[in-house]
């Protein structure tokens, strides 16, 4: 690492308004002494917060593209960040202090996992193996990364594997598909080990309050905003001046687009940039009820552009293309239900026997498109009414045709992704009526997931690097697991760690793999 040499007048540009350059900015605060008057955040949409999005009203109907999921167990430089942010509900209480007390009243134990095709719940005690499952898992568990390479998840386990009660569980909880990443799964088995003998109630999953960007990203803005941090929307970053002496990497200056015009930031000596590259969100598209999502590429949102050029004949810049190169393979659709009348709630209470927010993911396991749905604590955003309910869903087949519906989910409109819905739950359809369904098609949603070499993600910081940062999901991070705002929270934390010097240390990976206890607790849930 270069040394840097900051000084009063040093200024922060972070490219990319998602979790990780809020928590670096926070960091950087918090840890490194910087005044807030000298980080700006570049964010190219409206609003921050990236994919921890979270919109709508009861009129037009609210909208999630996804759902990360929270552990008190894991996520060391998430929860390190939030007990410094205060809550925006509770006084005196920070947003972590808070989020443990809503889950010691809202545990999580789910009654109704799985869901056959005659709308019965499958008995999940029991992970479903085969001994030769057994030795398959283990010996991916046990496998060298490096050996390991580009694999995928089918190249070690038998087909017959992609049949058991384990598999629909874990990767509808965390979207995984069969042709995906081998040394991402086995880092997943690794860093929720603690999770694996109580993923049939998924007893470990932590919920906040209302929706993530509620609970998560406002809060975290607020503070930001009160320490002067300068928040710029609708500016896109389009390029970046850099140069290269000596093996030294600087960056110095940034090109932008803002209302209209292009304008180039100088990136000064003792200056900072730190770059989202690449996004899992980037050309997502919203249907209606009457209308599915349009099918969008990178070339319709630029989310990638950044990171391709710098990447150019930069190895060491990582390889985009590893992961944006197949829209078939981390494509998925979600799905926002705004109900107005509690008779969804109400069956589905009855039928699963938990209430709103005890339980998790109600996956029908015999969907065509491997549908599943949540039903959060109610209100789930800040400015829902009384007499308001939603829910949020999603499916990892969307390109195959339904079981109720005679078309592909990305054709269908939120009129019959709801009528899917209730063939499978056995529902009139009047048990939906006066309710506006959002489906959201997300081309790269799973594209950290693809196969990919260690090489084609670059580190938070590049050696030789003085100024310049990388803060992502497209980052390599030893026996950390991406997919999360972990994973976001952690590169932001190294990053700016190793930028300014900061002796700190980022807090380490819960060994919980290497607890005797928790791999007693899954080898005897192996072998029930």
């Amino acid at each position: 690492m270069i040394k840097m040499t900051m000084s009063a007048k040093s200024k922060a540009y972070l490219v990319g308004g998602g979790i990780g350059s809020l928590a670096a900015a926070a960091f950087m605060i918090r840890d490194g002494n910087l005044p807030g008057g000298n980080i700006s955040i570049l964010e190219a949409t409206p609003i921050m917060g990236g994919s921890l999005d979270g919109a709508g009203d009861p009129a037009g109907g609210y909208s999630l593209r996804g759902g990360r999921m929270l552990t008190t167990d894991n996520y060391e430089c998430t929860w390190d960040l939030y007990k410094s942010i205060p809550s925006l509900n509770n006084k005196g209480k920070t947003v972590f202090d808070e989020t443990v007390e809503f889950n010691e009243k809202h545990k999580a134990h789910s009654m109704a996992r799985l869901v056959d095709s005659r709308r019965a719940k499958v008995p999940v005690t029991s992970m479903g193996f085969s001994m030769q499952d057994r030795i398959e898992l283990l010996k991916l568990t046990n496998a060298d990364e490096e050996k390991m390479g580009a694999s995928c998840i089918t190249d070690w386990l038998s087909p017959q594997f992609f049949e058991t009660e384990f598999w629909y569980m874990w990767v509808t909880t965390f979207a995984f598909q069969p042709w995906h990443s081998a040394v991402e799964l086995k880092r997943y088995l690794h860093r929720f080990m603690l999770e694996f003998s109580r993923i049939d109630t998924l007893g470990g999953v932590k919920r906040t309050i209302y929706n993530q960007y509620d609970s998560l990203v406002l809060p975290l803005q607020t503070w930001l905003e009160a320490q002067g941090v300068r928040l710029v929307t609708d500016c896109t970053v389009t390029d970046l001046n850099h140069k290269t002496a000596d093996g030294t990497f600087v960056v110095t200056g940034i090109h932008c687009q803002r209302q209209g015009k292009n304008e180039v930031i100088a990136v000064n000596d003792g200056d900072l940039v730190f770059m989202q590259n690449g996004s899992m969100t980037d050309a997502s598209s919203l249907g209606s009820m009457t209308s599915a999502p349009r099918k969008l590429t990178k070339v319709d949102s630029g989310g990638w552009t950044l990171w391709e050029k710098l990447a150019k004949d930069r190895p060491e810049f990582g390889n985009p293309a590893a992961f944006n190169s197949c829209i078939a393979q981390s494509c998925w659709e979600s799905f926002t239900v705004t109900l107005k009348h509690p008779a969804f709630f109400d069956k589905m209470h009855q039928f699963s026997g938990n209430e709103p927010g005890t339980g998790g993911l109600v996956t029908f396991k015999d969907s065509n498109w491997l549908m599943s749905i949540v039903l959060a604590h109610q209100p789930h955003f800040r400015n829902q009414p009384d007499g308001v309910q939603v829910f949020w869903g999603y499916s990892l087949f969307p390109d195959r045709v339904g079981n109720f519906v005679p078309k592909p989910m990305a054709e269908c409109t939120g009129a019959e992704i709801l009528q899917e819905l209730c063939g499978h739950l056995r529902f009139d359809l009047e048990t939906v009526a006066s309710t506006n369904c959002i489906p959201c098609r997300m081309p790269y949603i799973t594209s950290m997931f693809m196969p990919r070499m260690v090489s084609d993600r670059p580190p938070p910081v590049l050696r030789g690097s003085k100024n310049f940062g990388f803060i992502s999901q497209f980052v390599e991070i030893q026996d950390d697991v991406v997919f999360t705002v972990e994973y976001s929270v952690r590169a932001a934390q190294m990053a700016v760690y190793e930028l300014l010097g900061i002796e700190r240390k980022v807090p380490p990976v819960t060994p919980h793999d290497k607890s005797f206890r928790v791999q007693c607790e899954a080898l005897i849930k192996a072998f029930t």
